[in-house]
């Protein structure tokens, strides 16, 4: 008898835990996602000559993601995304070995929008990206040429940003990142806006990026001041993208290669004074896709040192989730400019590169 109740008792048990397993798995998910991207690129017009190599992260940053939301009731749900860059031509860890460089916050949404903490991409970063036909990869990156913030980085550590919910098609983003200056709160500080408005086949995002430049011992410096518009229009056949920015200040525009690529007798500096100019187009046709772009800044500093773009990539899809590609781009550096063709998560060492590599994603 004793045996029995103990039984039922045992399997009345394990049906509850099951019930509430079950109950907590439908409110509750975690994915685990990546991209495995590298190829061969062939870099010339340095002054250490031309390089030849294997490299990863080519046309996006190879990397291995975990994402995951609870359904908090009452229409709120909390999320969390930790983003790890990995070299896959080395099997090291990107952005300086850090564990989760690409992205890591934490965060909750609802009717409201959402509030996010942590480390995460600038409003300006993702305006770049949206208007850039290479979406910020590939040898055509605008990140050449044009800032992806105000320091150059795409993302800010020690963060909070608020996403509205769509209202007819308008969309905004404000972003915080604390400077963690003792006896200082605006050194280093960083602060993101953007506003996108989407309606049919166009698309418009104004994004804004102000960085305080000033540390514990370094005072009285000029912000580095972003601003970009950019614009898409799809036609079907293709895909216009155009984008005006302006860039005023220290680290407005900084150059992704600062060890003077070319040899200068006087190395190149960034401009504190800019304006970028982008065309582009993406045309799809089957498992095939074509961008180019056209990419001119124009250096309003006494130097002068204006630079030019030309790029194009041909992206072969063998799948939803696995593409081959090649694509080329060459700079044209005025007056001792110092500006490089690199990738997604490359500076690149010359004036030309030559990209042909594999895509995965998962």
């Amino acid at each position: 008898m004793k045996k029995t109740f103990l039984a039922m008792s045992m399997m009345s048990a394990i049906g509850f835990m099951s019930t509430f397993a079950g109950s907590a798995a439908a409110q509750s998910t975690v994915t685990i996602y990546g991209i495995a991207d590298t190829g061969i690129a062939i870099e010339k017009g340095g002054s250490a000559g031309s390089v030849n190599k294997l490299t990863s992260g080519i046309g996006s940053g190879s990397r291995l993601g975990f994402k995951g939301t609870e359904d908090l009731g009452g229409g709120l749900s909390a999320f969390f995304l930790l983003e790890s860059g990995i070299n896959i031509d080395a099997g090291s860890s990107g952005q300086g070995g850090l564990m989760f460089g690409r992205q890591a916050y934490v965060g909750i949404k609802g009717d409201f929008g959402s509030l996010t903490a942590g480390r995460q991409y600038t409003p300006e970063y993702l305006t770049l990206a949206f208007a850039d036909p290479f979406g910020t990869g590939f040898a055509g990156d605008a990140a050449n040429i044009m800032p992806n913030s105000g320091t150059g980085a795409s993302r800010m550590d020690n963060t909070l940003k608020y996403v509205t919910p769509s209202f007819d098609g308008f969309t905004g983003e404000l972003a915080y990142g604390f400077g963690e200056t003792a006896g200082d709160n605006s050194a280093g500080r960083q602060i993101g806006a953007a506003i996108a408005y989407t309606s049919g086949p166009f698309a418009v995002r104004l994004g804004y990026h102000n960085r305080n430049n000033d540390t514990a011992t370094l005072k009285n410096t000029d912000d580095g001041k972003t601003t970009l518009l950019a614009a898409t229009y799809d036609f079907g056949v293709a895909k216009a993208h155009l984008a005006y920015g302006i860039n005023k200040g220290l680290n407005s525009s900084p150059l992704r290669n600062t060890a003077n690529p070319y040899g200068s007798l006087i190395a190149p500096t960034a401009s504190t004074d800019s304006t970028d100019f982008l065309l582009g187009v993406t045309v799809p046709f089957g498992s095939n896709k074509i961008l180019a772009s056209y990419i001119r800044k124009d250096d309003k500093t006494a130097k002068n040192q204006d630079a030019s773009q030309l790029a194009v990539a041909y992206v072969y899809s063998l799948s939803k989730r696995t593409d081959l590609y090649a694509a080329y781009a060459r700079i044209d550096n005025k007056n001792g400019a110092g500006y490089t063709v690199g990738s997604a998560i490359e500076a690149g060492s010359g004036d030309s590169a030559l990209h042909l590599g594999i895509r995965h994603s998962f």
